[in-house]
C-alpha cells in the first residue's frame, strides 16, 4: 500500500504543476480532477474559444493492479517520462493509449 500512496502523491504533483502552465487562451479554464477514492487522476480544459465551446482531456492517470495506466497523454513534456525521473520502475507504467499488442516494444509494461 505504500507503494500506491507514493504513486497518488507524485501523479497529483506532476499534473498539479502541469495545471499551473495553464491555457495560453485566458478564456479557457485548466480543471484538475483527483478521484483518490477510485484512483482516477486528469487534467481538463474547459471554457470558450471562437465563440465555441471547449472541451479536451490533456493527461489521464488511472492506477490499476498497482500500476500506473496512462490513458490519454497530450502533452510535450511525456508524463511517464517524467514519472520515472522521480523513480517509478518502467515495468510499472503502462502506456494504455498504445494498443495491447504494440506495448511490448514500448519498453514499459504491457498490462
Amino acid at each position: 500500500m505504500e507503494k500506491i500512496e507514493r504513486y497518488r502523491t507524485y501523479i497529483q504533483q506532476l499534473l498539479s504543476e502541469y495545471a499551473k502552465l495553464g491555457s495560453s487562451d485566458n478564456q479557457v479554464e485548466t480543471e484538475l480532477i483527483f478521484d483518490i477514492e477510485r484512483d482516477h487522476y486528469q487534467i481538463v480544459y474547459t471554457g470558450w474559444k471562437n465563440r465555441r465551446s471547449m472541451y479536451g482531456c490533456v493527461l489521464h492517470l488511472d492506477i490499476k493492479n498497482d500500476k500506473i495506466w496512462i490513458q490519454h497523454d497530450g502533452t510535450e513534456i511525456g508524463i511517464a517520462d517524467e514519472l520515472v525521473k522521480l523513480g517509478v520502475p518502467k515495468e510499472d507504467i503502462v502506456l494504455a493509449f498504445h494498443e495491447p499488442l504494440v506495448r511490448q516494444y514500448t519498453g514499459f509494461a504491457v498490462d
